[in-house]
């Protein structure tokens, strides 16, 4: 393979013929304040294959939210680069979308589950006719269609934030970025969604980067898992999850494979904590 980065993976990847989607190198953010520079992402380095579903894991406070939205477009670097199909990200690249932690604060009270996935496309410019059927399309892909005339206060959590999936990806976008998406629902919910996500995933063909402290949940969910170091944070490991790539919450988190893999990825983030897993 060619040495650019728009068209090589990471180590683990190497030989496979997925392009390269999205490409961060050596991301560096330092927040400046009156008490002093305080360097939260020291040097990121990574890649993202057409079509993966990779897990972001890490200490807590170890920049992953700063990460996700460098990445997003939503904050500066400091220095490095984002690449999306090789172009530098510079501000919210339409072929991207996000989905937040705080879905709640997202939706629109006074607007169906319908207008509210209906909102972005509409400021988009997307027709009419175009935008009901993309609209169906995402209720129908997180199983909805029944809610549609639903506002988002007469929904469960679990509800509201497939709402805010769906509005992800009514979108279309070619890379979806999810920030803990699932850190406020109960656990068997959090497990529907996780579901829910893989289903998603591959009925779609949408890459994705899922943020996430549940260490279970990124083995459960990811073709790999990126694990951070603590603040200044690097990429500590990069663990390719070799699971069947069908799964379902009873036979794969029974597997003694998922458990070494979930007790590996534990280990690291113990590591990371100590300061003993990263070399800068």
């Amino acid at each position: 393979m060619a040495g650019n980065s728009a068209t090589v993976a990471s180590d683990a990847h190497q030989g496979t013929d997925a392009p390269v989607t999205l490409s961060v190198r050596g991301l560096q953010k330092i927040y400046s304040s009156d008490t002093g520079d305080v360097e939260a992402v020291r040097d990121l380095t990574f890649d993202l294959l057409q079509g993966e579903l990779v897990c972001l894991v890490g200490p807590s406070g170890c920049g992953k939210t700063t990460l996700l939205r460098c990445i997003a477009g939503l904050l500066e670097p400091t220095s490095g680069t984002v690449e999306l199909d090789g172009t530098k990200v510079t501000a919210p690249p339409k072929k991207m979308a996000v989905v937040f932690q705080e879905y709640g604060r997202s939706l629109f009270a006074w607007m169906t589950v319908r207008q509210n996935v209906e909102l972005p496309l509409k400021n988009a410019g997307m027709g009419k006719a175009e935008r009901k059927a993309a609209v169906e399309k995402a209720l129908h892909a997180v199983g909805l269609d029944h809610a549609a005339g639903s506002y988002p206060w007469q929904l469960s959590g679990g509800m509201q934030q497939r709402v805010a999936i769906a509005r992800a990806v009514a979108y279309e976008p070619e890379v979806l970025l999810m920030d803990e998406p699932f850190a406020a629902v109960d656990a068997q919910t959090r497990a529907d969604l996780e579901d829910l996500i893989r289903t998603v995933w591959k009925d779609l063909g949408v890459t994705i980067l899922f943020v996430t402290h549940d260490i279970d949940e990124s083995v459960y969910l990811g073709e790999r898992v990126l694990v951070l170091s603590n603040s200044p944070t690097i990429v500590q490991e990069d663990l390719t999850i070799d699971l069947p790539a069908e799964r379902d919450q009873l036979t794969t988190r029974s597997m003694p494979r998922f458990t070494e893999l979930r007790a590996h990825v534990y280990e690291q983030i113990q590591k990371a904590k100590r300061g003993t897993g990263a070399t800068a």
